[in-house]
């Protein structure tokens, strides 16, 4: 079972079972637990062999045991998915654990990965279980519906789930008209139904500064 410690740390409550997690993002643990290093950070050769030749590489553990062991990365922010069978779309660098029950793989969106130099990939996770992803300072959940649909600065995307579609559009902004961008600046707009996580601050991208 996943749960927040507090705002920065996943505890995560295991009866034999086991997690996948993010390399080297555990911080203690009681009880017994063996930890294994899963190469590739997909499922099977497929999945490793996909990230490499994305760039989405990820360097992924797992735990298994009887006991509680809690992660953190960074003092990142950590915000719980629970999956009822969909597919959330995340950036590698922001996923922190998954139930290992759930299937992690990439998908290919033309757009995502170009935001952040990473390919035209990104992270998936599928099937019925929890995640957790990390932002930096606490994530926002925005609903995209038929009638609302959403512009997102690349820089503050962390993920997205439901029936979406993204295009890219090059957009000017604020600090383009005072002369503070460093290049063509480009837009992420999600339109459909389901949910987009932000963060309230921006990565670099290759797209520009928004």
């Amino acid at each position: 079972m996943f749960r927040l410690q507090d705002s920065k740390v996943l505890a995560v409550d295991m009866t034999g079972d086991a997690v996948k997690a993010k390399n080297g993002s555990m911080v203690a643990y009681d009880g017994q637990m063996t930890f294994k290093k899963l190469t590739g950070g997909g499922d099977g050769i497929r999945g490793m062999v996909t990230r490499r030749l994305t760039g989405e590489r990820m360097a992924v553990m797992e735990v298994k045991g009887h006991g509680t062991c809690w992660f953190a990365d960074r003092a990142a922010e950590i915000n719980l998915v629970r999956l009822q069978g969909e597919k959330l779309y995340v950036e590698s660098s922001n996923l922190l654990a998954t139930d290992a029950g759930l299937r992690t793989g990439t998908t290919f969106t033309g757009l995502r990965g170009a935001s952040q130099g990473n390919g035209l990939f990104t992270t998936t996770v599928e099937g019925h279980g929890q995640a957790a992803i990390m932002s930096d300072g606490r994530a926002v959940v925005l609903r995209v519906s038929a009638q609302y649909p959403l512009t997102v600065d690349p820089g503050a995307y962390v993920a997205h789930q439901g029936n979406l579609r993204q295009t890219l559009q090059s957009g000017v902004t604020f600090r383009t008209f005072i002369g503070e961008g460093g290049g063509e600046a480009f837009q992420i707009r999600f339109e459909g139904d389901g949910l987009v996580y932000v963060q309230p601050s921006e990565r670099d991208t290759i797209a520009g500064d928004l």
